[in-house]
C-alpha cells in the first residue's frame, strides 16, 4: 500500500507540487485519513494520468502540448501559474481522478459502493422508467473532492481558481453522461423501456473540456486589492469576481505566453525539434495547419525527414487458422520544425540568383 501512495504523489504532482513543504500533502492526507481512503489509491492514481494522457492527446499539435512540466505547474517569481493551460490541466486531471473512481465503484471493485439504484423504478419519461446499473458518479464525485480538493490549501485567488477548474471537471463527467435503455414487451415490442445513466468514453469529455478550454474567462481582478495576499479584501475582490462566472466555465488569470521558444525556468519547451503534420489521410483543418502554427509562426522552417519504417504486409489467412504476413519496408516523411539557416553571405546569394537563371 505505500507503494500506491507514492504513486499518487508522482502522477498527482499536477497539484503536490505547488505547494511548500509543510503542508497538506497526498500522503499525509491518505496516512492520516480515514483507512477506507487506501483502497481508493489505486483508482486515484489511474485517474490522474489518464487525465494528463488525454491532456496530451487533445494539445498534441499545439505550442503548448501538455509536457511533463505540466505535472509540476511551473511557478514564476514563487508564484503559481493560473494560465488558461493551467486551467485545463485541473479541470482534466480532476475528470479523470472522478472517472476512474466512477468505473471502478460501479464495477464492484469497492466493498463500500456499487451501482447508482437510488431512482430505480420510478418513472423517468413517456414509455420508460429508471432501472438497471446507473454509474455512482456522486461517490466518484465525493472521494476525488477528499483526494484533489484537499491538496488546494491557500485562500488566495489561485487557490480559489484552482478550485473552481476541478470542480469545472467534476461537472464535465456530469453533463457528458449517456443515457441507456433497454426495451421490454411481447415479442420484442419494446411497449416500455429501463434506462440507466452512464459514463461517456473519456475522450468525449476531453473534447468537452477542450472547448471550454477555447472559451476560458479572463479574470479581471483589482490589482490593488489583490496585492493583499490572503487578506479578506483580496478574498472579497475574487468574490466579486467569481459572482459572474458560470459554474462549467473554465477560468484563468494571467495571459499566456505564446510558448515558441524555450524557457527552462518556467518548464517551456518551445517548438524546435517538434513533429508537425502537412500530408496525411483523415487529416482536420486544425492538424493540416500545425507546421504553420509550430514552425513557421515561430520563426523556424519545416524539415521533411524520411524514415523507414518496417510493417506487417501482404497478410495472407491460412486454414485453419493463422494469419502469415510479410515484413515490408517503407519511406515515410515526417516534417519537422528545425532553425532557418544562418544568414547565406551576399556573394553567394548572388552567384546562386545567377545559376538560376
Amino acid at each position: 500500500m505505500k507503494r500506491s501512495t507514492l504513486l499518487i504523489l508522482s502522477i498527482t504532482g499536477v497539484y503536490s507540487a505547488i505547494l511548500h513543504t509543510a503542508a497538506w500533502s497526498v500522503n499525509n492526507f491518505l496516512m492520516t485519513g480515514p483507512k477506507a481512503y487506501l483502497t481508493f489509491s489505486s483508482s486515484v492514481a489511474a485517474g490522474a494520468h489518464s487525465g494528463m494522457e488525454e491532456c496530451k492527446f487533445q494539445f498534441g499539435w499545439e505550442r503548448w502540448n501538455c509536457p511533463e512540466s505540466a505535472l509540476q505547474l511551473s511557478t514564476h517569481n514563487r508564484l503559481r501559474s493560473a494560465t488558461r493551460e493551467t486551467s485545463f490541466v485541473h479541470a482534466i486531471s480532476s475528470a479523470g481522478v472522478m472517472y476512474t473512481l466512477t468505473r471502478n465503484c460501479s464495477l464492484g471493485d469497492f466493498e463500500s459502493c456499487g451501482c447508482d439504484d437510488s431512482r430505480n423504478g420510478r418513472v423517468g419519461g413517456r414509455g420508460w422508467v429508471w432501472g438497471g446499473c446507473s454509474d455512482n458518479v456522486e461517490f466518484g464525485e465525493k472521494v476525488s473532492k477528499l483526494f484533489v480538493d484537499a491538496l488546494e490549501t491557500g485562500h488566495d485567488t489561485r487557490a480559489l481558481i484552482n478550485l473552481h477548474n476541478n470542480e469545472v471537471g467534476r461537472l464535465a463527467v456530469k453533463d457528458t453522461m449517456r443515457r441507456a435503455c433497454k426495451c421490454h414487451g411481447v415479442s420484442g415490442s419494446c411497449s416500455i423501456q429501463t434506462c440507466w445513466l452512464q459514463l461517456a468514453e473519456f475522450r468525449e469529455i476531453g473534447n468537452y473540456l477542450k472547448i471550454k478550454y477555447d472559451q476560458a474567462h479572463k479574470l479581471e481582478m483589482d490589482k490593488r486589492r489583490l496585492r493583499a495576499g490572503n487578506s479578506a479584501d483580496s478574498r472579497g475582490a475574487t468574490a466579486e469576481t467569481f459572482h459572474h462566472i458560470h459554474a462549467t466555465e473554465l477560468v484563468f488569470l494571467e495571459d499566456s505566453p505564446d510558448y515558441c521558444t524555450r524557457n527552462a525556468s518556467l518548464g517551456h519547451h518551445g517548438t524546435e525539434g517538434r513533429e508537425c503534420l502537412q500530408t496525411g489521410k483523415n487529416l482536420s483543418q486544425w492538424e493540416k495547419r500545425s507546421c504553420r502554427r509550430l514552425c513557421t509562426e515561430c520563426g523556424l522552417r519545416v524539415e521533411e525527414r524520411r524514415t523507414e519504417v518496417v510493417a506487417s504486409c501482404n497478410c495472407k489467412f491460412h486454414w485453419c487458422c493463422t494469419v502469415r504476413c510479410e515484413q515490408c519496408q517503407t519511406l515515410v516523411a515526417k516534417h519537422f520544425c528545425t532553425r532557418r539557416d544562418p544568414a547565406t553571405p551576399n556573394h553567394i546569394r548572388q552567384r546562386n540568383r545567377g545559376h538560376r537563371r
